[in-house]
């Protein structure tokens, strides 16, 4: 009996010490805990940071898509960046009879990859410096990497700071960035 409960807590401790080393691995978001072993669609609905974000996706019906095997790198604009749009834009986006442009805006933020920060890095130091990254939508971003902070330009020059890099996800990544971007005009 003591030989299985000494087992047991061994075993426990392990696990529990797993469960915290992968917590450590990814940072918080929006107040919540990301989990590697979740999609993105999953950690996202968790961030208190991209409610708007979440109702943009489900409005856009991308959800299915977002939910899928990927592996897909998210530019995850923020509550805030989606504040920043001039007035409205938010709602008129969200009404049904704008869904295309809608899904066009968010998928201008995925990528068909899982690619981490140091990938990005990297990408841009052997481009001399500024990475073409085209995007699901049809959309080319402009990454740049300063003191260690990637940017991305949109096609009408916006640029968004990715704030919280590296956020692991079951089907790929997501980067937290202050901006939206847009497609072209």
């Amino acid at each position: 009996m003591l030989k299985t409960f000494k087992r047991t807590a061994i075993a426990a401790t392990l696990i529990g010490g797993s469960a915290v080393a992968a917590l450590a691995a990814n940072p918080m978001v929006g107040g919540a805990a990301m989990y590697p072993d979740k999609n993105i669609v999953e950690n996202a609905m968790n961030s208190n940071d991209h409610t708007t974000l979440v109702a943009a996706v489900k409005a856009a019906g991308l959800v299915e898509t977002l939910q899928g095997e990927g592996p897909f790198t998210v530019f995850a604009p923020t509550n805030a960046a989606f504040a920043e749009l001039p007035e409205g834009t938010v709602d008129e986006l969200l009404m049904p009879e704008n869904k295309e442009a809608l899904a066009k805006v968010l998928t201008c933020h995925v990528v068909s990859a899982d690619a981490m920060s140091s990938a990005i890095e990297k990408m841009i130091a052997d481009d001399g410096g500024v990475h073409d990254v085209p995007t699901v939508g049809g959309c080319t971003l402009k990454a740049e990497e300063m003191d260690g902070t990637i940017t991305l330009t949109d096609e009408n020059g916006r640029t968004a700071e990715v704030t919280i890099a590296d956020v692991e996800q079951s089907n790929g990544v997501i980067h937290v960035i202050d901006t939206v971007l847009l497609p072209a005009s």
